[in-house]
C-alpha cells in the first residue's frame, strides 16, 4: 500500500513507481510513471502490501502480510536495484502488516497492523519498536474485522496520525480517524482519549496519503459503489469543523494502493485486478498505464536522482 516521495524533475532525474504485486510468488517492481519499462527488484515476497521508498538512504522498505491466520509478518528493505536484502522488522514482531508509511521529519515507519489490531511504527533500522493505537487484543477481538487497522499517514505539521479500520467486506462499516503522533501521558495505546472518527459507514477504507501541500486527505476504498471502488479527498482542515469527502475515481477493481505526486498534481492508484491508474488530484485525466499484473497492492513513487 502506499507511500510517497516527492521532488523537482531536473535534467538527469528519472521519476518512478514502486509496485507491489500480492500474487505471483510475490513482487516487487518497478516502471516509468507511463507504465513503461518494467523491471522486477525483488521476488519471493510473503504477501506484500505496503511499501515505501528513502531517497537520502537509497532504500525500499516493504510489509509482508505472511499468512494472516498466523503471527508472522515482517519488514524488509533493499537497496533502491534491489540489492542487500535485509529483514528489519523480523517475522511476528507484527502480525499482518499493511499499508507503510515512511515519515521523513522523525526518520521512522508507520505501519496498519491488520489482525494485530494496531498501529505501530519503528526507526528505520527496524529498532524501537512502537504500538500508537491498540483497538484490540486476543483471539476473540481479532475476529471482529471492525478493529483491524489497515491505512496508515502522517501529517506531521500538524502532529497527527491518520488511520483506516476497514470492517468486514462491503458491510459499511469502515472507519477513518485520527490521533496524536505520540500517545498521551499517562495513557496507553489501548486507552487513548485523543482518538477521533472522522469518517464512518465507509464500504471498506483501505490505503490513505496526505497532500501537505495543500492540507488534504486522500484514500482508496475497495467496497461495492457507489462509494467503494473508488479514490476519495477530504480538507484535512475543514473550516466549519465537519469532515466531507468528495469521490474522484470510480469504478476500481477492489482499490488499494495510492501514490501522490503532489508537485505535479497526479496520483496514481493500484486495485486488486492488476492495474495501476494515473489521474489528476482531482481526478481528472484517468489513464490505465498497466493491466493484468497479478494482485496488485502498495504503491509508492520516488524521483531518483541520477
Amino acid at each position: 500500500m502506499g507511500g510517497n516521495v516527492t521532488g523537482a524533475n531536473v535534467r538527469g532525474d528519472r521519476e518512478r513507481l514502486f509496485v507491489l504485486e500480492a500474487s505471483g510468488g510475490g513482487r516487487l517492481f518497478s516502471v516509468n510513471p507511463d507504465g513503461s519499462d518494467k523491471e522486477v527488484l525483488v521476488t519471493g515476497c510473503r504477501i506484500p502490501d505496503g511499501v515505501a521508498v528513502d531517497m537520502s538512504a537509497g532504500h525500499i522498505y516493504w510489509t509482508n502480510m505472511g499468512v494472516p491466520s498466523e503471527n508472522d509478518g515482517s519488514i524488509e528493505r533493499v537497496d533502491l536495484d534491489g540489492g542487500n536484502r535485509t529483514t528489519i522488522v523480523p517475522e511476528g514482531a507484527t502480525h499482518t502488516p499493511k499499508q507503510l508509511h515512511l515519515e521523513a521529519a522523525d526518520r521512522k515507519l508507520y505501519w496498519g497492523d491488520r489482525e494485530g489490531m494496531r498501529v505501530m511504527r519503528c526507526d528505520l533500522d527496524g529498532s524501537n519498536i512502537e504500538t500508537l493505537v491498540q483497538t484490540g487484543q486476543g483471539e476473540e477481538d481479532r475476529h471482529d474485522e471492525t478493529k483491524w487497522c489497515v491505512g496508515v499517514a502522517v501529517d506531521p505539521a500538524g502532529g497527527n496520525l491518520y488511520w483506516s479500520q476497514k470492517g468486514p467486506s462491503d458491510a459499511g462499516l469502515g472507519r477513518i480517524l485520527r490521533a496524536g503522533l505520540a500517545v498521551p501521558v499517562g495513557e496507553t495505546a489501548a486507552r487513548r482519549t485523543d482518538i477521533e472518527v472522522l469518517f464512518e459507514e465507509l464500504p471498506e477504507p483501505i490505503d490513505l496519503e496526505v497532500d501537505l501541500n495543500e492540507r488534504t486527505l486522500y484514500w482508496t476504498d475497495r467496497g461495492d459503489p457507489p462509494k467503494g471502488n473508488t479514490v476519495n479527498r477530504s480538507p484535512l482542515d475543514p473550516p466549519d469543523g465537519r469532515w466531507t469527502s468528495e469521490i474522484l475515481l470510480t469504478h476500481l477493481m477492489e482499490g488499494i494502493g495510492i501514490a501522490l505526486d503532489p508537485d505535479g498534481d497526479h496520483m496514481y492508484v493500484t486495485d486488486l485486478a492488476g492495474s495501476v491508474y494515473a489521474a489528476g488530484l482531482d481526478g481528472s485525466d484517468r489513464k490505465e498505464i498497466l493491466a493484468a499484473q497479478g494482485n496488485l497492492t502498495g504503491i509508492a513513487r520516488a524521483v531518483l536522482h541520477t
